[in-house]
């Protein structure tokens, strides 16, 4: 028996904090705002929220009983995923399937990021939590050495250059394009003009990523408020509904900073088998890929857009550096992506600012950013799962 889950849970408040760079307030009071405003963003209050689903707990964020604790909330759900990133998806799917099954009438996702504050505890030996994939949380292989989350994706961007006969332009695409985007938004860390001379100026990282093919390293908190669809039209916003979802994937022949197959942990040395149900995020939604007004992704790393645009079939293998160098996802392109700058432009709020970010662009409330058409958006990762958001049922 499956349940039908398209629309069923709805976007009803966004909120967050200012993002900043070593900000004085505590994980705590930036929860506590991002709070607030989705809250208000909503036209709801606090004692309407009885489910909690937390991306990011301590040390980089706030735990669930704490937070709840200190927010003053009464819950009968509570989910919590591990401090990396990749959660980010499963963290708001939690809080659709809780609704949707009547384990909450209103959950909210919240994610508090201090990067700042633990600066050396993401990678290498102080990364408590990376110990339980044996210190390579991020697909990492510390037996041979590899022990920063950048180095998964330096190796999938070497690996895309050797395939396809490309250089590090197409990570720069990348980056001037995400920069085009952040500079019409006021609250993107990076928006100063940026061109193909101040990347070149860009130190390196790890060969081939330059500074500027990384995430920001800011502080920061966003909240979502997630209902039933039943429910979702007594706020004060217009309600964004999940039309679809898939989860995230797993495997041998999986790496979480390449496509699927790319042969990056495997090599290729094994025929394994096809993924399983690849368009069901499409499927469940009713839509294909020329339905889709705009793509938000998890963009940790440059080459993470171009892996994101071939898994989801925006483009062929090996064609999506030529997507990204005709304009197409920048500003004014075909299919923008990361409209507020995303992780490498805007802020690290491990996503969620991405997924604020589309339920402003579905609402009309952009501003000078918005998109010329904003019906359906697509939040996808390069490791597989995603949901599809519409301003329609």
């Amino acid at each position: 028996m499956t349940i039908d889950l398209r629309s069923k849970a709805a976007i009803v408040g966004i909120g967050a904090s200012p993002f900043t760079r070593n900000s004085p307030d505590g994980a705590f009071k930036l929860g506590a705002q991002a709070l607030r405003a989705a809250l208000d963003d909503a036209g709801a209050t606090r004692d309407m929220v009885d489910g909690i689903s937390i991306h990011t707990g301590s040390p980089l964020g706030v735990d669930y009983d704490r937070f709840a604790e200190a927010m003053g909330l009464n819950l009968r759900h509570a989910a919590q995923y591990w401090l990396h990133g990749r959660f980010v998806t499963l963290s708001l799917q939690n809080a659709v399937l809780a609704v949707a099954c009547g384990l909450a009438d209103m959950v909210a996702c919240v994610t508090v990021v201090k990067f700042l504050s633990i600066r050396g505890a993401l990678g290498g030996d102080a990364d408590h939590e990376g110990l339980r994939e044996g210190g390579g949380s991020h697909g990492e292989d510390p037996a041979f050495g590899l022990t920063s989350p950048s180095g998964g994706a330096a190796l999938f961007a070497r690996r895309y250059f050797h395939e396809y006969g490309v250089g590090t332009e197409i990570l720069r695409d990348v980056v001037m394009s995400s920069r085009a985007h952040a500079a019409r938004n006021p609250a993107a860390l990076r928006r100063e003009p940026f061109d193909a001379d101040a990347y070149a100026r860009e130190p390196l990282i790890i060969d081939p990523l330059r500074r500027a093919d990384c995430a920001q390293i800011n502080d920061g908190a966003v909240v979502v408020l997630v209902t039933s669809a039943e429910r979702a039209k007594e706020f004060k916003k217009p309600p964004i509904y999940i039309r679809g979802m898939q989860g995230i994937r797993g495997g041998p022949d999986e790496f979480i900073f390449a496509p699927r197959g790319f042969g990056i942990a495997q090599q290729g040395l094994a025929d394994w088998p096809k993924e399983r149900q690849p368009r069901q995020v499409f499927e469940m939604a009713g839509v294909d890929n020329d339905a889709i007004d705009g793509l938000f992704t998890y963009d940790a790393f440059s080459p993470l857009v171009l892996g994101v645009l071939e898994r989801f079939g925006y483009c062929a293998p090996g064609t999506a550096h030529k997507f990204v160098g005709d304009g197409n996802i920048a500003p004014g392109g075909r299919l923008p992506v990361n409209t507020s700058g995303g992780l490498l432009s805007e802020a690290h709020v491990a996503g969620w600012n991405s997924i604020a970010e589309a339920a402003r662009q579905l609402r009309g409330e952009a501003g000078e950013r918005q998109m010329r058409q904003a019906d359906l958006i697509q939040w996808g990762t390069i490791w597989g799962d995603s949901v599809i958001l519409g301003n329609e049922a």
